[in-house]
This record gives structure tokens, sequence and C-alpha cells, in this order.
């Protein structure tokens, strides 16, 4: 890395001046870490800067094209007879094209690889979340095999974690799916584990363990106090196996493509006594 090979240099020129100046061994020490460290700091502090910059610039085309696709669903709630599969079409081809546009965008974070040394990480985490938007799970499998300290992408939210484990699930590795859950939900504290409980237990569902399910839930209701868990649970614990839904956790559920969400619904719209204009 760039960074660390600078603060190298500076630290062994700090200590060499030191040693031809007489400064004893205290001096040539000191002189020696902040040469490393001063360095350090300050290219952290512009690369960051520049870095917030770009972040900040992808964030800003990311929420402008969600507020464009929310008004167009508006616009259908309160529009009669509006076609809604063709709207599932317009939303799906809308939701392709910004994310596409943001996967290239991440090409902008790559100059400042060299000068950090977890912005390899941080990009793949970027193109992970990404790839998996445009269901790529080819390239997003590929993602998660590299692994790597400063090359795959990082486990430290329950989306990526969540992703890793519905790919595992989908790739018929239920095993390595349990494994991973139980590694890494214990990171999370509150209702942050919230969408990692309810996909284990949706996975139980599947593999017809409702036992397991039944008893993890007990652990996630507590733990979570989330309503769409204790209904699970509830559920379970009354033999009513077939109401178990995780559709309360609305959009980080159904992004990860398990289950289809349900369409957007039209407002009624209610005539006037003598049959005229809506209103």
């Amino acid at each position: 890395m760039v960074a660390l090979l600078i603060s190298v240099i500076v630290a062994a020129a700090a200590v060499a001046t030191g040693m031809v100046y007489h400064v004893g061994l205290g001096g040539e020490i000191f002189g020696g870490l902040a040469g490393f460290i001063i360095p350090q700091l300050l290219i952290g502090f512009i690369v960051r800067k520049k870095v917030t910059k770009v972040q900040n610039a992808l964030q800003e085309m990311l929420m402008n094209s969600r507020k464009k696709m929310d008004r167009k669903i508006q616009l259908f709630q309160t529009k009669p007879g509006g076609n809604i599969k063709q709207l599932q079409r317009q939303l799906e081809g809308d939701q392709k094209t910004v994310v596409t546009e943001a996967l290239a965008y991440t090409a902008r974070f790559e100059p400042f690889r060299k000068w950090s040394l977890f912005m390899g990480p941080q990009i793949a985490t970027m193109r992970l979340q990404f790839f998996y938007q445009l269901k790529d799970f080819a390239a997003v499998d590929k993602l998660l095999a590299a692994g790597g300290l400063f090359t795959g992408p990082m486990m430290m939210e329950p989306m990526a974690i969540a992703m890793k484990i519905a790919r595992q699930y989908k790739n018929g590795d239920t095993a390595g799916a349990e494994k991973t859950f139980k590694r890494r939900v214990k990171w999370f504290r509150g209702n942050r584990g919230t969408l990692l409980y309810g996909l284990m237990s949706w996975i139980y569902m599947q593999q017809g363990e409702s036992e397991k399910a039944r008893q993890l839930l007990v652990k996630a209701k507590e733990i979570t106090a989330d309503e769409t868990l204790a209904h699970n649970w509830e559920m379970l614990a009354n033999n009513k196996n077939s109401a178990f839904s995780n559709a309360g956790l609305g959009e980080e559920w159904y992004g990860l493509y398990l289950e289809t969400p349900p369409l957007p619904k039209q407002q009624k719209v209610r005539m006037s006594a003598r049959g005229g204009r809506p209103f």
C-alpha cells in the first residue's frame, strides 16, 4: 500500500536524521513513531474526504431514483384503471437501470484502493449488494467465494450476511447457511438481528423443520422484540404452520428474492351520489 510505504520511508528518514544529529535513543524512537503516524493521519484524512464526496454522489443518485419510482407508485394508486403488471415491469426496468449505473459508478472508488487497506472490501461489499439486486447470482457467488481480509466483501451488516446465507441455502448448502447464521448473529444486539432470525427460521420451515424454527423464534422474539417474529412464533406454537410469514419484515425481506412481494394496490375511487365525477 502506498500510504504504508510512505509512512515507512518517512519514519526511516526521521530515525536516520536522529542518528546523524545524535538525539539519543528516545529521540530516535519518538521521531520514528511520529514519522510513521503523522503521514498515516494526513493521508487518511485526505482520502476519507475524497471518498466521502464520491459516496455522497452515489447516495444522491440512488435516492433520486428511488423518489422517482415512489412517485410512479403513488400516481398508480390514485389513478383508476391502471395496468398493475405494466407498472411492475416499469419499476423493474427502472430498478435495473439505476442499479446498473450504480455498479458502474463503483469504479470511481478504485483509485483509492492503493491508499487504503480496507477500500478493497468496501468496494466488494457495494458490488455484492448491486449484483444481488440485479439477480446476477453467479457474480454474487464469485464475490462471496473470493473471501480474504482485504479482498472479499465485509460481513459487518445484517443485509450482507443475509445475502450470503440466502445464497448458501439456494446453492443447497443449508449446513453452511446455519453455520454462517450462528457465527454472525451474535454480533448484533436488539432488533439489528431481526432479518437474520427471520431468514433462518424461514429456511427451517422450507426444510420441514418447524420445531427448530419455533425454538429459534423463542429466542428471537425476546432479543429483537419484533412483532413479525413474535407472530410467527405464536403461529408455530399453535400448530398453524401455514400462517408463518415474513411479509412484515418488508423490503429487506423481499430484497433477498426468496419470495415475491405483493403488488401495490390501487385506491378505490368513490363516485358522487349522482354518478358524477370521482372524488
